[in-house]
């Protein structure tokens, strides 16, 4: 039977998440998290930051492109106008037709001319919507580039989690930290950290034999973020700053810290 030990060293938590054990294997998984409430907190966490990664940053679908232009041409190219002569009319005739041919000529030209400008406008459309995509496209790229990060770290058979529980300053927070050595990366949990107003940021620091290092301020919009990884660091803290963050923590406002 799997111990709590063996399940924590080897990854199996997320193995378990992602479906990549056997039958048996998830059968001791499971008995050992029924029997384990510490090891069951830690799954359940576990498996919540995996949904809000899968959940977060909506993309909106592309506008799609017009065929209204396609559709007009094709229309009028299969229309012909006839115009039949009697040979055998008079001069007056003539100048009826002519007349009557310069007025389709005049409306012609106008028709012409709106077509065209038409083509212009939807041209510009299709332009600014192509350009759009485009910007979508290396927006995607980019949040894919992230999430990617995210779940690596998450993954990670050696990646550990470090809980900061919040002190009497805030009582209800509580961050959960995931920190690989092997690959310098540090994800956070934030969900259960309490909003702040505009003018305040929370800013989280790693404690390097005495001297506060600056890990980054930490993002008000997400709820799993990567911070910098900081070598050699005995504990990890967050302090309330000023928006944009501080050159130095404000120890008097420090709310959680955990030692690694």
């Amino acid at each position: 039977m799997m111990d709590k030990k063996t399940i924590l060293d080897n990854g199996l938590l997320e193995q378990y998440i992602l479906g990549e054990l056997n039958a048996q294997e998830c059968e001791q998984i499971e008995h050992t998290l029924a029997s384990d409430i510490e090891l069951k907190a830690q799954f359940d966490a576990l498996e919540k930051d995996f949904e809000t990664l899968g959940l977060e940053n909506a993309i909106e679908p592309a506008t799609k492109v017009k065929t209204q232009l396609l559709e007009n041409i094709k229309s009028d190219s299969n229309k012909t106008n006839v115009i039949e002569i009697n040979p055998k009319s008079n001069s007056k005739w003539y100048l009826g037709i002519a007349a009557s041919v310069t007025a389709f000529l005049i409306l012609g030209g106008f028709w012409m001319y709106n077509e065209m400008s038409n083509v212009k406008q939807q041209l510009q459309t299709v332009e600014k919507e192509n350009t759009e995509l485009n910007d979508k496209l290396k927006n995607l790229n980019k949040q894919l580039e992230y999430e990617s990060a995210l779940f690596a770290t998450l993954t990670h058979p050696d990646t550990k989690q470090y809980v900061l529980k919040g002190n009497t300053l805030m009582p209800d927070g509580k961050v959960i930290s995931y920190v690989n050595h092997n690959t310098k990366s540090v994800v956070i949990n934030t969900e259960r950290l309490p909003k702040l107003d505009d003018a305040h940021d929370y800013q989280m620091w790693a404690d390097v034999e005495g001297e506060m290092i600056n890990m980054g301020v930490i993002a008000k919009d997400k709820n799993l973020i990567t911070m910098e990884y900081i070598d050699h660091a005995e504990s990890f803290n967050i302090t309330i700053e000023p928006a944009g963050g501080n050159d130095h923590p404000t120890v008097e406002r420090l709310i959680s810290n955990v030692y690694l």
